[in-house]
């Protein structure tokens, strides 16, 4: 079975997101600061280019988290098919964990936004039956990720780290007791440094 990766961009005091997620601030206020590197910052590096091209590489399946799939909580209300257009980037099924069951979501280039009610390892199970060799990815937001790390499931984890003090807002690792994972690449430019993590092989 192909690994299990997750690459996640926080503030050098640990938060994912900002304050007051919402429709015009889907990251946060500020969150788009922890972001420069790759979206569209004139000061980004070839060492920022070489990072997105880790974030963007192709995997067989997703697992994203309600809040990073869109603004709505509760019910279903309206036609909402996610942050990304008609053609997400994802090019593979997504499992978007919700308590609320939708109907699957199928988009142009090959993403299906399936909806799973049952859980993380419910979901976990799906995405690595679905993606095959081609590995799984835990796209976020921070609580799918502490999940995922809670339960053992990330091979491969890549932080972006920018230089930003948001203050508040969701931090990655609120409640991970323990961290398992070494270095084994680091790049570094003025708006993030990038650290490449692979779980420590257990005796």
């Amino acid at each position: 079975m192909s690994d299990t990766t997750c690459h996640m961009s926080i503030s050098l005091d640990g938060f994912a997101a900002g304050p007051d997620q919402s429709s015009e601030h889907p990251l946060g206020k500020r969150g788009q600061e922890v972001h420069g590197w790759h979206i569209g910052d004139p000061r980004a590096t070839e060492a920022d280019e070489l990072a997105a091209s880790w974030l963007m590489r192709p995997r067989g399946a997703y697992i994203m988290g309600r809040n990073m799939f869109g603004p709505i909580r509760g019910d279903w209300e309206g036609d909402w098919r996610g942050w990304w257009g008609d053609e997400p980037p994802y090019h593979a099924p997504v499992f978007v964990l919700t308590h609320h069951a939708h109907e699957p979501i199928e988009m142009e280039g090959g993403t299906t936004f399936h909806f799973v009610t049952e859980g993380f390892d419910f979901a976990y199970a799906k995405a690595v039956e679905t993606a095959g060799e081609k590995g799984v990815d835990i796209a976020g937001g921070a609580s799918t990720v502490r999940q995922a790390l809670n339960a053992g499931v990330v091979d491969e984890l890549t932080l972006d780290i920018a230089p930003v003090l948001l203050g508040s807002g969701e931090r990655l690792f609120d409640g991970v007791d323990t961290f398992g994972y070494e270095p084994v690449e680091v790049l570094h430019s003025p708006l993030s440094t990038h650290i490449r993590y692979r779980r420590i092989a257990q005796d």
